[in-house]
């Protein structure tokens, strides 16, 4: 029996990218960094940081792209795999690959919000300003009013993730 399980709680270092294969399943990469501080032999403090390229596949990945931006807090579990390549100057390095399975969000939706979430907030505000303006008895009016409920916000600890 085997076993490779990672777990990581760390920054996005940039917004995660969703593509769709040709299936039509979601895919969000990622890159998560960590840092650690420890003293070296001479005493003094040294940050060591580790970049860790994630895919998220499926609705989370979606719903990371959704909810997540650069330099938001999130936790990450997975399967991860080493993948060795030749950088630009013809030097080996070695690349930390994660396959997530499982990822929450950390930190306040407010505290990094992605500008998506902005935009999206002010569609809302249009266009139930524009549902109030349509006169009441109208058929056309009572239709669009029930296509258009105002929507209800949710806290962070209420996201089902």
């Amino acid at each position: 029996m085997s076993f490779n399980k990672i777990t990581i709680i760390g920054y996005l270092g940039r917004d995660p990218e969703l593509r769709y294969t040709p299936q039509g399943t979601a895919v969000c990469k990622m890159s998560v960094a960590t840092t650690e501080r420890r003293k070296n032999s001479i005493g003094e403090s040294e940050e060591h940081t580790t970049w860790f390229r994630v895919t998220v596949w499926g609705r989370q990945a979606e719903l990371a792209n959704e909810y997540l931006g650069k330099g938001r807090q999130v936790y990450v579990e997975g399967r991860l795999r080493l993948e060795e390549y030749a950088d630009r100057e013809g030097n080996p390095r070695i690349s930390a690959e994660v396959t997530a399975t499982d990822i929450q969000f950390l930190g306040t939706r407010n505290e990094f919000a992605p500008p998506q979430i902005s935009s999206v907030e002010n569609r809302i505000e249009v266009e139930n300003q524009e549902a109030k303006a349509v006169p009441v008895n109208s058929k056309a009016a009572k239709s669009k009013r029930a296509a258009s409920r105002p929507l209800v916000s949710i806290e962070e600890d209420e996201i089902p993730f």
